[in-house]
Formats: C-alpha cells, sequence, structure tokens
C-alpha cells in the first residue's frame, strides 16, 4: 500500500520456488515476473510467469516447459510480446541461446530468430521506437559475429550491422538506458571503450561507437 503496509488483496499464495531477478507490470495490471524459478504457486513455470492483479497465476500465459536457466532480463513491447533475455539455451525446447522473444500468450515468437544466439549472458535489453532491440552482457559473440558486450538485433532477431562497437567495451556491460536521440548510456565493470579509457560508463553513438 502507499503507507508500506502489505497489500493484503494480492496474494500469489506459495510464490516461486527460486529466485525472481525481474518484475513488469502490464497496462492491464498483470505482472510478468522472470527468474531462476521453475515453479510458480506449484506450477510448472519455467524462469518466467504471469500474474493476474490480485497475484494468482495467470494460466492464460502458458510458458511450455519454459526457458531452461534463468531469465533475467524482461522487456514488455508496445503489441504485447515480451523479449526475455538471460543465461538459458532452449525455450519450450526450440534452441535460443541467451535471447528470445515471447507472444502475449507466453509461446514462443518464431518469427524472432536470433540464430545461434549470444554466446554468454544478456543482462540488459532496452527496446527502440522503431522495434529493434539492444542487448548488452558478457557475451563477445552474437550469431557468430563478434560482439564484445553490446550488440543491435533487428526486429526479427538477426543482428543489425548497422550498430557496431568495433572492440568495444573492455569487459561485461550490465545495464543501459536508451536516450530519446538514439544514444546508449551503458555501465558495467569495463574500464576502456575501444582502448579509449571509461570507468564502468560511458555513452555510445547510435551506430555503437563511443561518444
Amino acid at each position: 500500500n502507499p503507507d508500506g503496509s502489505e497489500d493484503a488483496t494480492f496474494n500469489p499464495c506459495k510464490g516461486a520456488n527460486n529466485v525472481v531477478i525481474e518484475a513488469v507490470v502490464q497496462p492491464d495490471g498483470k505482472t510478468l515476473v522472470a527468474g531462476s524459478f521453475t515453479k510458480f504457486n506449484a506450477t510448472p513455470r519455467g524462469g518466467i510467469a504471469r500474474l493476474n492483479p490480485d497475484g494468482s497465476l495467470d494460466a492464460g500465459f502458458a510458458v511450455g516447459a519454459g526457458a531452461d536457466a534463468g531469465v533475467g532480463v524482461l522487456a514488455l513491447q508496445p503489441d504485447g510480446r515480451v523479449v526475455i533475455a538471460g543465461y538459458f539455451t532452449t525455450y519450450d525446447g526450440v534452441p535460443r541461446r541467451c535471447l528470445a522473444r515471447l507472444n502475449a500468450d507466453g509461446s514462443l515468437d518464431t518469427s524472432f530468430d536470433p540464430g545461434s544466439g549470444a554466446d554468454s549472458v544478456v543482462r540488459a535489453v532496452a527496446l527502440q521506437p522503431d522495434g529493434r532491440v539492444l542487448i548488452a552482457g558478457l557475451f563477445t559473440e552474437y550469431d557468430g559475429v563478434a560482439r564484445r558486450h553490446v550488440a543491435r538485433v533487428n526486429a526479427d532477431g538477426s543482428l543489425d550491422s548497422s550498430f557496431d562497437p568495433g572492440v568495444g567495451p573492455s569487459h561485461q556491460v550490465t545495464d543501459m538506458a536508451l536516450q530519446p536521440d538514439g544514444k546508449l548510456v551503458i555501465g558495467g565493470a569495463f574500464s576502456t571503450i575501444g582502448g579509449v579509457p571509461r570507468g564502468r560508463f560511458a555513452r555510445l553513438e547510435a551506430d555503437g561507437s563511443l561518444d
């Protein structure tokens, strides 16, 4: 409640059987939750679930087998589809390495195909108004192409070659924020960007180069 007391009208019962890492509230009041859990309220939900406004599990959001490992990032598109990222390798049995997009009902959106995807954890996602998706994390490749810790993918999941950070950050990027002008603010464990000193915080141009 606004005064900090528990809202007794929101009751997830048993809740998740492991860590919840992120939550996003939809415009309709339902809440998407993601993490390293395999069940929510004793019902199988691999890494992602949706709750009704009262906290109960939304059975209409059916993920099948879901993610085979943790989901750490959620990004809700205006059309109701959901971009997820983390350290999983499959979603509902289909290969999706660290990045996938779901339909509004929780099923895998097969029109978004990242190929071999990121070669390591994706820790942050930012959605552009044009449908392209910025990703950041510990990875150094995306679909077999060198992209050191930050990349941009097209609306169909393919790598956007027009965004090229070159040598890029010296270590992982853990968070980012997209400015209205298209520039990207990043933070993480890096000390340089393309060899230029930038102590764990920097801004990139819309093409991926250092600002």
